[in-house]
């Protein structure tokens, strides 16, 4: 059957920095496919993407492994045979739960076969176990090789070829041999990959730490942009009001310029009133003058009239 996707999401795919171990690597110019696929051929799960024709991950799910969440959407596991630590950024938090919870459900199948797997080595490997434990009890003899003096015939001493027995009894030890052999390559081996999950789990307790004091970092930014936009709004609300008072004097003003144009019209109209009073107080006093001098000669012929006649 091979491999059969079994789950896939969208996601951007980061690696740690291998130089520094602290700092994520994008590994993806954009959101790729991530998927689980299970290998039903040996029994494994493993975790594939691909940017174009690259891999960018191949890990294979173990027992050991286990898939972290540093934020809402992003999370992260230590691969000890890819020697490298994988970090996922999700688009939203139902997605990031929804990868975590089936990287639970496969390690936990993977974590199941790999017990079935071991039973089986265990019950294959269990009677060479016993046939060594019984040729350890039982010493070799002459008695147990050639059979007792009552078994021998005469036939069998003198023409038969010597038994078979001892390689045989041999062999359980050998193969014996080999399993523990066997069992203390696998002991050295996972004994080499708690050690790389051990440093992959402290570079992760650093970085985790690292993040800690970044987030800390942005979050007073955050704060002090918050702060800042709070200043901007007063600032803009106090504008709106300069400007809403600014309008306000343009209008005091147009309405104090129509009113001073009333008044010098006013003025205007006073000052033809003045002048035309002028000319009028000119006239009188002309009048007067003329009156004056028709007085006079009024009196003066008056006064003629009433001089007595000669005689």
């Amino acid at each position: 059957m091979g491999e059969q996707p079994i789950f896939s999401t969208r996601a951007h795919v980061f690696q740690i920095d291998p130089n520094t171990k602290k700092n994520w690597v994008p590994t993806s110019k954009h959101a790729v496919t991530v998927s689980y696929f299970y290998d039903s051929t040996r029994n494994v799960y493993r975790i594939i993407s691909l940017d174009g024709s690259k891999a960018i991950i191949n890990s294979t799910i173990t027992p050991n492994m286990t898939f972290t969440k540093t934020s809402q959407k992003f999370g992260q596991w230590a691969d000890s045979r890819a020697n490298t630590v994988y970090g996922l950024g999700f688009s939203s938090e139902h997605h990031l739960s929804k990868f975590a919870e089936k990287f639970q459900e496969f390690k936990e199948a993977a974590r199941l076969a790999k017990e079935k797997s071991q039973e089986k080595m265990e019950l294959t490997s269990t009677p060479s176990q016993e046939s060594a434990g019984g040729d350890l009890q039982s010493p070799l003899t002459p008695e147990s090789i050639n059979g007792t003096d009552d078994e021998r015939t005469p036939d069998v001493t003198q023409n038969s070829e010597p038994r078979a027995e001892p390689t045989q009894n041999a062999l359980p030890f050998s193969h014996s041999s080999a399993i523990s052999k066997h069992w203390e390559a696998e002991l050295a081996t996972l004994k080499g990959n708690n050690a790389k999950l051990t440093a992959a789990l402290l570079e992760s307790t650093a970085n985790v730490k690292q993040w800690k004091q970044q987030l800390a970092a942005y979050q007073e930014e955050a704060e002090r942009l918050h702060k800042r936009v709070t200043e901007l709004e007063c600032v803009s609300s106090q504008a709106n009001a300069v400007h809403t008072h600014k309008t306000e004097l343009n209008q005091t003003i147009q309405e104090l310029e129509e009113t001073l144009k009333v008044k010098e019209e006013e003025i205007e109209r006073l000052k033809q009133e003045i002048d035309n009073a002028r000319e009028l107080q000119e006239q009188r006093d002309s009048l007067t003058q003329k009156l004056q001098v028709l007085g006079s000669i009024f009196v003066i012929i008056s006064q003629e009239d009433t001089r007595p006649l000669p005689r």
